[in-house]
């Protein structure tokens, strides 16, 4: 007769977590799940269409994931998981995680805000504070903003370089970001994003940085500009983003174009709404609605004097 210790029947663990409070708890994870992935690809500014056609996967599909259906196989993975203690991230990880690495998961999740900043600059490598302000700064915000307009004006008036980081991968690789997208994606596109900063984090001499709007999306690289940078979020409306697009690819000056329908506007303010909490990082704000460029020039020459000189008197 085999024996059962240490072990149960399949049958009897197939129903152990069937019960009412479990299918709560399920449809909960569902909701959730669908919620995140809905925000990552508004962040990522991905259309339903765009998503599935690099993911190989339906509309139909993806549509139902964001909606709290997602596939029975996500819910049964989760059982596994709960059932041996771990975490769903530690079996679905794409690579091996160090032993050690539970333990300062598990310290992260109750440190204080102190203690989390104070990790991640010395992980990052980044300079203790008091060690002088830094000359650099980095304009964030969507296509649009103003962000290589006011910052060649802001680096002239400054007397510092100017640097486009689109630019800057697009030298370092040879192709051009549209080309990068097209034939490696956009996971490569932001693994030499990141490689890109990090190179122009350690350049010396004081800049100013024009980022792409979707720098926030990947979290080391946002936390490598703000750790290296001051930066200042450029905030304007949605319609002004697609006006000012508008008028650039009306000029030449991009190749991008904003489609003229009521979907490219519900589609900006879908992506600016899942970012702001991202672009509010930023050290600072400056709200370019209404405003002329000449008026948002000064004001954001300003800003940056008054914190070079507020950094010096109190470094």
């Amino acid at each position: 007769m085999p024996s059962k210790t240490g072990s149960r029947p399949d049958a009897e663990d197939s129903h152990e977590a069937d019960g009412p409070e479990a299918g709560d708890a399920e449809a909960e994870f569902l909701t959730v799940l669908g919620q995140r992935v809905r925000t990552m690809r508004a962040v990522r500014a991905m259309s339903r269409k765009v998503l599935s056609q690099t993911s190989g996967l339906s509309e139909r599909y993806i549509a139902q994931l964001e909606g709290g259906q997602g596939n029975v196989s996500i819910i049964l993975l989760r059982r596994v998981a709960l059932a041996m203690g771990v975490r769903l991230e530690d079996l679905i990880a794409a690579v091996e995680s160090p032993p050690d690495w539970p333990v300062v998961r598990d310290l992260l999740a109750k440190a204080n805000a102190d203690q989390i900043a104070e990790a991640k600059r010395i992980l990052s490598g980044a300079a203790a504070p008091g060690e002088g302000p830094t000359q650099r700064v980095a304009l964030i915000g969507l296509r649009g903003a103003g962000k290589s307009t006011l910052g060649r004006i802001l680096a002239e008036r400054m007397g510092w370089t100017f640097v486009e980081l689109n630019r800057e991968i697009e030298r370092e690789n040879g192709l051009s970001v549209a080309e990068i997208f097209a034939i490696y994606g956009q996971e490569t596109y932001r693994r030499l994003e990141q490689a890109a900063l990090r190179s122009l984090a350690e350049r010396p001499g004081p800049m100013v940085l024009a980022t792409g709007g979707g720098i926030v999306a990947e979290p080391v690289t946002f936390d490598l500009l703000l750790s290296s940078f001051f930066t200042v979020w450029l905030k304007a409306r949605p319609e002004e983003h697609i006006h000012r697009v508008r008028e650039q690819a009306a000029k030449g000056l991009v190749q991008a174009r904003m489609p003229d329908s009521d979907n490219a506007l519900r589609e900006i303010r879908a992506v600016l709404m899942s970012r702001e909490p991202l672009y509010a990082r930023a050290r600072a704000v400056i709200d370019t609605a209404d405003h002329t460029v000449a008026e948002t020039a000064a004001e954001l020459t300003g800003m940056v004097e008054g914190y070079l000189g507020n950094a010096r008197r109190h470094g």
